[in-house]
């Protein structure tokens, strides 16, 4: 995958950064801020609707960060922090928790398979296991 220097931003009226439309042969390939691949090769026109219409709202979304210790991996609920083209900073799920011990990560950017939206119901609290340590 090329670099993001490769890449052409889109930002919103307000200069916020949306994503990238990747040079693809006459078209363009929608990336959006985690660096996934959004789109196939689109026209220009496409390539911004498909920017302004995803927005960022997913952002907030609860994610699941694909955890391998020691062999063990598994899935942990994660909410995003910060994005840049260096990496995903994400943050265990507390729920609000403000005595909570915040757990922070760091994923590569492009988070390719490691992060991924919450599976399931997210209205649905884990059970009483999950929520330790």
């Amino acid at each position: 995958m090329p670099s993001p220097s490769d890449w052409i931003e889109h930002r919103r009226g307000d200069r916020e950064l949306l994503g990238w439309m990747r040079p693809d042969g006459d078209g363009f390939v929608v990336i959006d801020l985690l660096g996934r691949v959004v789109t196939d090769a689109v026209d220009w026109l496409t390539a911004e609707e498909t920017l302004e219409s995803t927005g960022l709202g997913y952002l907030a979304e609860p994610f699941e960060l694909l955890l391998d210790d020691d062999g063990d991996a598994h899935w942990l609920r994660v909410r995003i922090v910060e994005v840049s083209t260096e990496h995903v900073l994400v943050k265990k799920e507390d729920w609000g928790d403000v005595t909570a011990t915040a757990v922070y990560y760091s994923a590569p950017f492009p988070v390719a398979d490691r992060l991924r939206p919450l599976q399931g119901d997210a209205h649905v609290l884990p059970g009483p296991d999950s929520l330790a340590g």
